[in-house]
């Protein structure tokens, strides 16, 4: 499995975004698939994620404003953020976890909320 995310940058408070995780595998024949971010000198997090039958786990500080989906022609999964914070800001990663219980991440991109 290979996974390439791209779509970061910088953006606005209260601005939106959308980032995408492009799959050499089918991003529906999953156990899970997720994006993971991680701000500086903090831990990596969970910041949504969705099983292979549409089962969406988010975290509390992005719900109402993140939202996750799929293309299952281009395999590629997205992460819409709207009303986007400062608290917002880190190295957002993609993840896969196949039925294997292999787990593959995507090599990060970075997204700055800053006026």
């Amino acid at each position: 499995v290979q996974l390439q995310a791209s779509g970061g940058g910088l953006v606005q408070p209260g601005g939106s975004l959308k980032l995408s995780c492009a799959a050499s595998v089918s991003v529906f024949s999953i156990k899970t698939m997720g994006w993971y971010r991680q701000a500086p000198g903090k831990q990596r997090e969970l910041v949504i994620e969705i099983t292979g039958s549409g089962f969406v786990n988010s975290a509390d500080s992005v719900k109402g404003r993140f939202a996750i989906s799929r293309d299952s022609v281009k395999n590629i999964m997205y992460l819409r953020m709207n009303s986007v914070e400062p608290e917002d800001t880190g190295v957002y990663y993609c993840k896969h976890e196949g039925w294997d219980d292999v787990t593959t991440w995507g090599q990060g991109t970075l997204v700055t909320v800053s006026s």
